[in-house]
Order: C-alpha cells, then sequence, then structure tokens
C-alpha cells in the first residue's frame, strides 16, 4: 500500500490549473499553425494568427490566454493500493483550485446557486469531481478548465438505434451550426457515444482533452471522425465567425456499450484552446 498526503493533490491541483490557464498545448498550436497554412480565407488567416500571438504571448508572461478561466473539472483515476492520509479528497481537490484561482489572479467564475442566489464563491469553487477507482499505486490527475461560451453551446440527445451513422452525424453537425460564433471556433468536438444519458456527457467532456493528433484506433470512428471534421468545416462558420474553412480543428469520439434500445449521443463543444493539463502521482 503506497501512501499519498492529499497536500501534494493539492499543490498538483494548482499547478495544473495555472497551466492550463497560461500555456496552450503543442498539439493546439501545431493544429492553429495548419489550419492558417490552408485558411482560404484572408480575414480567418488573420483571426488564426491573432490567435497563436495570443498564446504565444500567454505562455511567455504567464497571463490568461481568455478572460474566462473556466468551470474547474477534473478527472481523478486513483490506484486501489493508494491510501491518501492528511484529509478529505474532496476538500484537497477543492482547496487547490482555491490556490490557483487566488494566487494567480485568474478570473473566479462560480456562483453559489444556479437560479435563485446567484451570488459569486469568490475562489472558483466548489469544483466538478469525477472519481474512478483503477489497479495499481498512483494517481492521475486531469484538470480542465472548461469556459462556458463553448459549454453552453453543447448538445445531448437519446436516438433510437435506427437512426444510425446518419442521424449521429446529422445531430453533430447541428450541434456545431447552431453554435455559430458563440464557442469561438476553431473548435475541438468532443462526442460521446452510447453508454447512459450521463455517461454519454461524460465521455464527450473527457474527449475535448483528447491530443488533437490522436486517432481513434477503431478504423470506423476514425473515419466517422475525419466525416465529422469535413462536414464541420464545410458549414463556413470559419475562425472567430467570420467565415472560411477552419470552423473545427479535430473531432474526437469515445464510445462504450450502451442499451439495445438507445443510442445515446452529446456533444460537448470546446473552444481553440481547450485548456487542460495531466499528472500522475
Amino acid at each position: 500500500m503506497r501512501e499519498i498526503n492529499v497536500s501534494d493533490i493539492t499543490q498538483t491541483v494548482a499547478d495544473l490549473f495555472l497551466q492550463a490557464n497560461y500555456v496552450i498545448g503543442e498539439d493546439v498550436m501545431d493544429a492553429l499553425q495548419s489550419a492558417a497554412n490552408q485558411e482560404p480565407s484572408p480575414l480567418g488567416k488573420h483571426v488564426l494568427e491573432q490567435l497563436m500571438e495570443n498564446n504565444r504571448a500567454g505562455a511567455d508572461e504567464s497571463l490568461c490566454v481568455c478572460q474566462d478561466t473556466g468551470l474547474s473539472v477534473l478527472f481523478l483515476t486513483i490506484g486501489q493500493e493508494v491510501h491518501l492520509t492528511g484529509g478529505s479528497l474532496e476538500d484537497a481537490v477543492n482547496a487547490g483550485v482555491r490556490k490557483a484561482y487566488t494566487e494567480g489572479y485568474l478570473r473566479k467564475s462560480v456562483v453559489i446557486d444556479p437560479l435563485f442566489h446567484r451570488k459569486n464563491t469568490g475562489d472558483n469553487t466548489p469544483c466538478v469531481q469525477h472519481v474512478r477507482i483503477v489497479p495499481g499505486d498512483k494517481v492521475h490527475i486531469l484538470a480542465i478548465a472548461k469556459g462556458f461560451g463553448s459549454e453552453n453551446m453543447s448538445r445531448l440527445t437519446m436516438l433510437v438505434p435506427a437512426a444510425g451513422v446518419e442521424g449521429v452525424t446529422d445531430f453533430i453537425v447541428e450541434t456545431v451550426r447552431l453554435s455559430g460564433p458563440n464557442a469561438c471556433p476553431p473548435l475541438v468536438v468532443g462526442v460521446g457515444l452510447g453508454g447512459s444519458f450521463e455517461l454519454a456527457a461524460l465521455m464527450a467532456k473527457r474527449a475535448t482533452s483528447l491530443p488533437l493528433t490522436r486517432k481513434h484506433k477503431d478504423p470506423r470512428y476514425a473515419a466517422l471522425e475525419d466525416e465529422l471534421l469535413k462536414r464541420i468545416n464545410a458549414l463556413g462558420i470559419g475562425p472567430a465567425g467570420y467565415g472560411g474553412a477552419t470552423t473545427a480543428l479535430k473531432v474526437h469520439i469515445i464510445t462504450a456499450p450502451t442499451h439495445i434500445a438507445g443510442l445515446p449521443v452529446a456533444v460537448n463543444i470546446c473552444c481553440h484552446v481547450a485548456r487542460h493539463a495531466e499528472a500522475t502521482l
């Protein structure tokens, strides 16, 4: 049995959210550069170049790349041979979020009640935590800073199996079309297929953090991802909604077994920065 003090988790969470808000991944930067090289719209190309300049400035000067520093979402994968000591895991994770958003001067965006008492909590907590227990003696932490310009454009539907590939594809493309410029394109589109109502959404959120260089292991889904990206970019929404051929940088699909009578489809829209960072203890 390996012991890990929750204070180590607190510090790791704080470091990850600072990194996620200041430093955009090389995979995203490479995808933006590739898109800029191929973008036929002069205005679209200019927007992509400005986005890259903004991202470089954020990394060089430890500045937020966007004023919406996101709702803090964490995926914690904990080995069953780990014994966490020193206090509550949930409290430790929230303490890490609090530390990052106060000491790092990140915008605090969480309100205490969704409907009647929308008062800011002042420290971006509580965060959203998803915990999974697996074999092993390590703790893996994925931190996602999810802005709501794109989150608000996400959708979920419960299709019937007869809808097939066409029904799934139409729903995903229509979701992006409806988002228009509101989600800050170019986008990373996370798709969850199968499972249940809540699992589909969880898979879609997780999909937005996958490397943009990733290809689906199943060639059928890899081909579907490529076809979806082609159809989405044919919408012509373009960078920042100004028109062009770069509405999305990547479509990622995660699947799960589902009920014989169902075909859940969730689409989690993510803006181009796709802010996330991860570490293993």
